[in-house]
C-alpha cells in the first residue's frame, strides 16, 4: 500500500494486485490488533533496533522516516499517540483505522486495485541482453503488462494472512538470491518441566541473557511470560532474533551445561547486584529467622514461582531459616540473579511475528530498492533479508522501504 501510494503520488499509474479478500490483513492484526505503527525514536534508535542488514537501510530510513509515516497517517484522518518505549499507536487503538488511512489514499490517488487476485509469476524480457521486467502472470493464465513491478509479498510469518513465500520464489525464478529463512520475534520451547507449572505467570522489570554455545547473544530488560510450552513476552520474542548468533565470552555466571546448548538465564532482581541481594536475603532471613524456609519466600517471589525457587534452591524446605548457612545463602542469590532455562527451539512461523531472512540485499539498490540483476524490478518490505526487534521498528521497514520502490518505480 505505501510503495502503491507513493508511485501514485509521483505520477505513475498503479495496480495493486492483492491474493486476499482486502487489504492490509496482515497489518490488522499487528500489536494485538492495535497496530504499532512506527517507534518514535532518534535515527539511531531507528537503525540500532534493525538486527539484519542495518547499513542497507540508510537511505530508504533518512528518505521517508518515522515522522514522515506520522504524518502521512495523520494527514490521512489517522490520528496517533506515543506510548511507552516510544511506540505510535492510532489513538483508537484500531488497526482498522490504519487500513482505512492507506485505502482512502489509494482511492483518491487514484490506484486500480485487484482483490482476490493471485500472481504466478513475473514476466521478464530481454532488452540489449539485459532481464527486464514485462509485467505478471497471474493465477488464471492472463497477463498484466507493466514498466515496473514491486515485490511487497511479505514472508512467512502468520501464512493464514497470504504470507506464503510467493516473493521468495519470485525471487529465487529470476536469478535472485535468498537467504534461509527462520521464524523471528518468536516464542521459545524450554526443557525444563517446571516451567509448565508457571503457565500464565507474568515477570515485569526482569532481565534476560540469552547463551548460544557458551557465548552471550543477547541481554534485555522488560516483561516476559510463562506458557505450557516454554517462554514468551516482549522479552523472549526480541531475544529470539539472536538465536545461533556467534556472540561473546562474557565473565557472568552461566553454568556447566551452556557450551553446546542455547540457554537463557533470567535475572528476577536486576535492580540489585549480588552483594546487594545478599543484604536483601539477610533482611528478609532475619524477619522470618523462626519460620521455615518454604515459608519466608513470600516477600521475594511471586506465589507461583516461590515452589520452583524452593525447590531449584536446594535448601531442605523445612529448614529453618536461621539454620541456612552462608554458603545455601549466597548458592540462592546466585539463582535469583541466573535462573536457567534450556532453550530447545523455536515455535513456528504460525507464532512468529517477523520472518528472518529473504531475498538478499546484495542484489538491491539501497536507493532505490530496485533489483540488480532485472530491470524495472523492486523488492521491499519483509520479503527483504531485513528484520528488527519489537516497538515498531519492523513496520518502519516496510513503510520505507515501501516509498523508497514507489518513487524509483516512477522514474523512467
Amino acid at each position: 500500500m505505501m510503495a502503491a501510494v507513493a508511485a501514485a503520488h509521483s505520477g505513475a499509474g498503479v495496480c495493486l494486485i492483492e491474493k486476499n479478500e482486502k487489504l492490509g490483513k496482515k497489518l490488522f492484526i499487528t500489536g494485538k490488533g492495535r497496530c504499532n505503527v512506527t517507534n518514535a525514536g532518534d535515527m539511531e534508535t531507528l537503525l540500532s533496533n534493525v538486527c539484519t542488514n542495518s547499513k542497507f537501510l540508510y537511505s530508504a530510513f533518512y528518505d521517508y522516516d518515522n515522522r514522515a509515516v506520522m504524518d502521512f497517517l495523520e494527514r490521512e484522518g489517522c490520528p496517533l499517540k506515543t506510548e511507552r518505549g516510544d511506540r505510535v499507536f492510532p489513538v483508537s487503538d484500531h488497526s482498522s483505522d490504519v487500513i482505512g488511512a492507506f485505502q482512502r489514499a489509494l482511492k483518491r490517488l487514484g490506484v486500480r486495485v485487484l482483490l482476490n487476485t493471485r500472481v504466478k509469476a513475473l514476466v521478464l524480457q530481454q532488452e540489449s541482453g539485459l532481464d527486464v521486467i514485462a509485467g505478471v502472470e497471474l493465477a488464471d493464465g492472463s497477463r498484466l503488462y507493466a514498466d515496473r513491478c514491486i515485490v511487497c509479498t511479505g514472508g512467512l510469518s502468520y501464512p493464514s494472512t497470504g504470507s506464503t513465500g510467493d516473493g521468495y520464489r519470485f525471487a529465487q525464478l529470476t536469478g535472485h538470491e535468498v537467504t534461509p529463512q527462520r521464524p523471528s520475534l518468536v516464542p521459545f520451547n524450554v526443557r525444563e518441566e517446571w516451567c509448565g507449572q508457571l503457565s500464565g505467570l507474568t515477570l515485569k522489570n526482569v532481565s534476560v541473557r540469552l547463551c548460544c554455545q557458551g557465548r552471550e547473544v543477547y541481554e534485555g530488560f522488560g516483561e516476559m511470560l510463562f506458557t505450557h510450552f516454554g517462554v514468551s513476552g516482549p522479552l523472549i520474542l526480541s531475544a529470539s532474533c539472536f538465536i545461533g548468533q556467534k556472540g561473546k565470552k562474557t565473565g557472568k555466571k552461566t553454568d556447566e551445561q551452556s557450551e553446546g546448548e542455547n540457554r537463557l538465564f533470567i535475572d528476577l532482581k536486576p535492580a540489585l547486584d549480588e552483594e546487594q541481594l545478599d543484604r536483601r536475603l539477610l533482611r528478609d532471613f532475619e524477619e522470618n529467622k523462626n519460620r521455615q524456609f518454604k515459608n519466608a519466600l513470600g516477600g521475594l517471589f511471586p506465589m507461583k514461582l516461590i515452589p520452583v525457587m524452593r525447590d531449584m534452591s536446594g535448601i531442605h524446605p523445612d529448614k529453618k531459616v536461621n539454620e541456612i548457612t552462608r554458603e545455601e545463602r549466597r548458592a540462592f542469590a546466585g539463582l535469583i540473579k541466573n535462573l536457567p532455562l534450556t532453550v530447545t527451539g523455536l515455535r513456528g512461523f504460525e507464532e512468529a511475528v517477523i520472518t528472518k531472512g529473504g531475498v538478499s540485499v546484495k542484489d538491491i539498490n539501497p536507493s532505490t530498492m530496485e533489483s540488480k540483476k532485472v530491470k524495472g524490478l523492486y523488492f521491499a518490505g519483509e520479503v527483504l533479508d531485513l528484520d528488527a526487534l519489537t516497538g515498531g521498528f519492523n513496520l518502519q521497514i516496510a513503510w520505507s522501504t515501501g516509498h523508497l520502490a514507489g518513487k524509483g518505480a516512477e522514474i523512467f
